[in-house]
């Protein structure tokens, strides 16, 4: 239990943290962005992990961007990034579906991006869009396409009773895989107005279906097994940057990272507090090794670190 206030830190216990990983991986809504607005200095920083020689990846729960979308996004935004950079869970989804071999049809709660990264890779899709409810139709008149192999669940704006009906229709079968992005519930859009995130739409398919979805982003193991596969980082000597408790930090928790929570997103430092007071154990996996108000606030120490590297 730690929770460490970065800026407490010597200039040796600066140095001995930055030399204790090779690898970032980083959040982005919350932690480098807010929407289209990029936090102060969180581009710099990330520029002076890579001058370090640190391997950066960006890591988010978002479905509602491709690859490519992302690195788009990032280059807008003054973000250096490559598609081999970015892990993001509409591309995870369509990879594990590749994992498996899956040949045959996704009923497809979520958005075109989800769409884009399966037609990538061969898989055909069906859903996306609007699905409204038609007045005096009765839903046994609903046929199933026997080509559907699985139900993936992301955000989806369009969400609604038919989507539900055929979700769990087809997950009656139990030959049928269930995936969902994401179980992040909701994220404040102003002080008054809480839009429902995935996790929602997620858990509202697992009670009609009476199933649990396979789950690809943070706090799950898919991700990371990603990680493991392609790139050989080793999570004894990586760090994770995060703004939410449930996912990020929890991942990096679970799998041995180390973990330094920004305060510019979801998280707060009450919440930090009353759950190294509390009593309940799942709750001590929530709390970061490390806390700092915003990624910018690194910039001084890695410009120290950097400026000491090159002299010595």
């Amino acid at each position: 239990m730690a929770a460490i206030n970065f800026k407490t830190l010597s200039d040796e216990d600066v140095e001995k943290f930055l030399n204790s990983f090779d690898t970032v991986l980083t959040d982005c809504d919350g932690v480098l962005w807010m929407y289209m607005n990029p936090l102060p200095q969180a581009a710099e920083v990330l520029s002076s992990f890579r001058t370090l020689g640190k391997k950066v990846f960006y890591v988010t729960n978002n479905s509602t961007k491709t690859r490519e979308e992302y690195v788009e996004k990032c280059q807008a935004l003054k973000f250096e990034a490559t598609k081999e950079d970015i892990l993001c869970t509409a591309n995870l989804t369509a990879c594990y579906l590749q994992d498996l071999g899956f040949n045959k049809k996704v009923y497809l709660i979520g958005s075109e991006a989800i769409g884009k990264e399966l037609k990538e890779v061969g898989i055909s899709y069906t859903g996306v869009g609007p699905d409204p409810v038609t007045k005096n139709v009765p839903y046994n008149v609903f046929n199933k396409d026997p080509e559907i192999g699985a139900v993936v669940v992301g955000f989806d704006e369009h969400f609604s009773y038919p989507k539900m009906v055929k979700a769990a229709s087809y997950l009656n079968d139990p030959a049928v895989h269930f995936i969902g992005t994401n179980t992040d519930e909701r994220f404040p859009v102003s002080d008054s107005i809480i839009v429902p995130g995935t996790g929602s739409l997620v858990r509202c398919i697992e009670s009609c279906s009476e199933r649990k979805a396979v789950i690809m982003g943070k706090p799950e193991p898919y991700m990371v097994n990603v990680l493991k596969k392609r790139f050989k980082v080793n999570p004894e000597r990586t760090l994770m940057i995060g703004d939410r408790h449930n996912t990020d930090i929890l991942l990096g928790t679970r799998c041995g990272f180390k973990t330094l929570l920004v305060l510019t997103g979801v998280t707060t430092l009450k919440d930090v507090n009353r759950w190294k007071e509390s009593e309940c154990p799942e709750e001590k996996d929530f709390i970061p090794d490390y806390y700092i108000n915003a990624l910018g606030d690194l910039l001084p120490y890695l410009e120290k670190f950097k400026n000491k590297c090159m002299n010595s």
